[in-house]
């Protein structure tokens, strides 16, 4: 399953707020939601793409994080990357992406954020979140 090439409008976040969350080389936690209802909560790499709006995971399409959003398409998903005391929360909708050409772009934005490329196992996938709200502390 794959998005349209449409994006909702991007969310403004302030120039502190960006830096944080594309000049660092930090961790964040994903929440997805199993079929069961319960909350799945793994440490992912990420990047952030304000002009679209996106924020990406590189995974598989075998992952938990996936399957639970292909259980469940439209779902809602939770991106929260920490620092000390600062911390900046990504909220909107999940999708897996196949398209070759959408999953080379989250390569490469991975790439340029974590100075090396991600893995590239068979099924790799890019799970893309419309960022419809942000919320953040001290960033």
């Amino acid at each position: 399953m794959s998005l349209p090439d449409q994006h909702p409008a991007a969310v403004a976040v302030s120039a502190s707020l960006e830096a944080f969350l594309t000049d660092t080389q930090h961790v964040a936690a994903l929440t997805t939601i199993r079929p069961d209802g319960s909350p799945h909560v793994a440490p992912v790499r990420f990047t952030w793409e304000a002009s679209s709006g996106l924020a990406r995971v590189m995974t598989v399409a075998s992952s938990r994080k996936a399957r639970n959003l292909l259980a469940a398409p439209g779902g809602r998903v939770a991106l929260c990357q920490v620092d000390g005391f600062a911390w900046a929360t990504l909220e909107g909708t999940g999708t897996v992406v196949r398209d070759p050409d959408r999953v080379a772009r989250g390569a490469k934005l991975y790439a340029r954020r974590y100075w090396s490329t991600p893995p590239s196992p068979p099924g790799r996938v890019v799970i893309e979140i419309a960022v419809d709200r942000v919320l953040s502390l001290n960033t």
